[in-house]
């Protein structure tokens, strides 16, 4: 069974490597679209950065240094 702490530890690396992934896609399928696509790579990490410090703020473990 999937709990919570498995969902985050596997979707960190899924947010970081999105950035890339989608860079990628939109760079080999047309011409002079890697310019557009320039700022997608760092996209991923930063979604990863947040995910990480939201978990951190807000999620279960703000909750049990409240009490």
């Amino acid at each position: 069974m999937l709990e919570r702490p498995d969902a985050v530890l596997a979707t960190i690396p899924l947010l970081a490597v999105s950035g890339l992934v989608v860079r990628s896609a939109i760079a080999v399928t047309g011409v002079a679209t890697g310019l557009l696509a320039a700022p997608l790579a760092p996209v991923g990490y930063l979604a990863a950065l947040a995910f990480v410090f939201r978990e951190l703020l807000v999620g279960p473990v703000a909750r049990e240094a409240e009490a």
